[in-house]
Formats: structure tokens, C-alpha cells, sequence
């Protein structure tokens, strides 16, 4: 009788351990598969049947119909009319020069935002103002402190003038690439300049970029560099004198000794 039990107690223990070894085997292969697919890519459940993806967005209960499109023709017209030009208030100018480098440094519409502005150089009623057209690509923290300025000032020692004397201006605050003249002058920077001009009052005014300031004041520039030869304010008019820029003056210096008998010719026609 104890030995009936004892081999039904082995068969029992020995079907146990069978089961324990498939449900591990069962286990193990299970994982094994699991970390196939994960290894290949798949880490989600996949199903044959179709899903409705939207089903779980949100949808207004009442949907509003599309826009009709526009003709054609307004669309075209749209995309070939420029943009209305931002026109500069003229209630907010300043009416004195010390407060115009604050404004000429802050005021939106006279340059694009995030371009770097610099702020005129030197004091009213100078002996000579200076004015090109804006500044230059290389002008650290001042206007004209690179190569063009570095020119200038040789040219200021051989005429003569000191720089204490003098009074750097530029029309546009900013350097703008390739710039649209006609459409600065549209937002009021040529009226902006002669105001200016006539805030610093100099003694004489040497136009050093005849093109983009003529433009910009709405003379012909083809006539400008032999045409300017004054300013116009209110109570007086302020003998000028055009020329090339500094940049073109760098590029090609045969352009420098012409510079150089015009200056002798306005600055002695002015003393007789």
C-alpha cells in the first residue's frame, strides 16, 4: 500500500515538474518573439481591421463652409502690387538736433527691423556735413569707422578740416542691401533728410553717393552729381558739392584725383 502511494505521489510530482518546464519553455519563447519584433521596429499592435483616425478628434458641431476662392485676377493682382510704403509721421520729428539721434535710432518706419542703426557724428552749424548714402557693411559701433571711414578722414587731413569740424550724417539709418530708393522716398526719408540737413545747418554740405540720395530727394540721378549745387531751407540755402561714394573711390582710384580737382574748384570758387 505504500508503495501504490509513493509511485502516485512521483507520477504526480513528476507531471508538475512537466508542467513547470512547459509553462517556462512557453514563457521563454514568448518573450523571445516579443523582443523579434521589438528588434525589428514593431513596438505597437497591429490589427487588420480599418480604423476611423478621426474619429477621436475634436469636431465643431456646426462647421463653418470653406472661404470661396478669390477670381484669379485678384489673386495676380495681389501678388504683384507691392505693399503700401509705411509713411513716416511727421508729427513726431524732432525739432532739434540733439533730440533727433534718439529718434533717428528708434523710429520703426525709417529702417527694417533688427538692422543695426548708427547715430549721426558732430555738432550744428559745422564747418562741412558730410552725407553718404548709409552706413557701411564694415562700420563697427560708429558711422564710418571702417574702410570708407578710414578714406574720408585721409581726405579730411589733406583738405585741411578737422574732424571736430566736421558733421557725419547718413540718409538712410541703417545698411540696407540693394535698397529700393524710390520706395524710402515714398515713406517720407527724403523729406526726413532735409529735415535733418536743416537741423545740423552746416556751412556746407559734400554729398559723398549722389545716386541713392538724389533718388531719395526725387532729382535725376544722372544729373545730380553736375546739377546739386544747393540745399534749400526755409531761411537760407546751404552750398553742396556731390560726389562719388567712398566705396566707388576705393574701387577705382582715378576717381579720387577727380574728386580732388572738383573739391579745389568749389572750395576756391567759394573763398573769392
Amino acid at each position: 500500500m505504500k508503495v501504490k502511494t509513493a509511485n502516485r505521489t512521483m507520477r504526480k510530482d513528476s507531471l508538475t515538474e512537466a508542467a513547470d518546464i512547459e509553462h517556462a519553455n512557453w514563457s521563454e519563447a514568448l518573450a523571445a518573439a516579443l523582443d523579434w519584433w521589438r528588434d525589428a521596429g514593431v513596438d505597437g499592435t497591429f490589427v487588420d481591421d480599418p480604423q476611423d483616425w478621426l474619429a477621436q478628434i475634436h469636431r465643431p458641431s456646426d462647421p463653418q463652409p470653406p472661404a470661396p476662392m478669390k477670381p484669379l485676377r485678384e489673386l495676380v493682382a495681389e501678388r504683384d502690387s507691392p505693399p503700401a510704403p509705411v509713411v513716416i509721421d511727421r508729427s513726431g520729428w524732432p525739432q532739434s538736433l540733439e533730440a533727433f539721434a534718439p529718434w533717428w535710432l528708434a523710429e520703426g518706419p525709417l529702417a527694417p527691423a533688427g538692422l543695426a542703426r548708427l547715430a549721426p557724428i558732430g555738432a550744428a552749424n559745422a564747418k562741412l556735413m558730410i552725407l553718404v548714402p548709409m552706413p557701411a557693411p564694415d562700420d563697427g559701433e560708429a558711422l564710418l569707422s571702417g574702410r570708407a571711414g578710414r578714406l574720408l578722414y585721409a581726405m579730411l587731413d589733406a583738405m585741411g578740416i578737422a574732424r571736430t569740424e566736421t558733421y557725419l550724417a547718413s540718409a538712410l539709418p541703417a545698411h540696407v542691401p540693394m535698397p529700393d530708393w524710390a520706395a524710402l522716398r515714398a515713406t517720407g526719408l527724403g523729406d526726413v533728410l532735409l529735415h535733418h540737413i536743416a537741423l545740423a545747418a552746416p556751412q556746407k554740405l559734400l554729398i559723398l553717393g549722389a545716386t541713392g540720395v538724389s533718388a531719395l530727394l526725387g532729382h535725376d540721378p544722372t544729373n545730380l552729381a553736375h546739377g546739386l549745387r544747393a540745399i534749400n531751407q526755409e531761411s537760407s540755402q546751404i552750398v553742396a558739392m556731390s560726389a562719388w561714394d567712398l566705396d566707388a573711390m576705393l574701387a577705382r582710384p582715378a576717381l579720387k584725383a577727380g574728386f580732388w580737382g572738383r573739391w579745389l574748384n568749389w572750395t576756391g570758387t567759394e573763398s573769392k
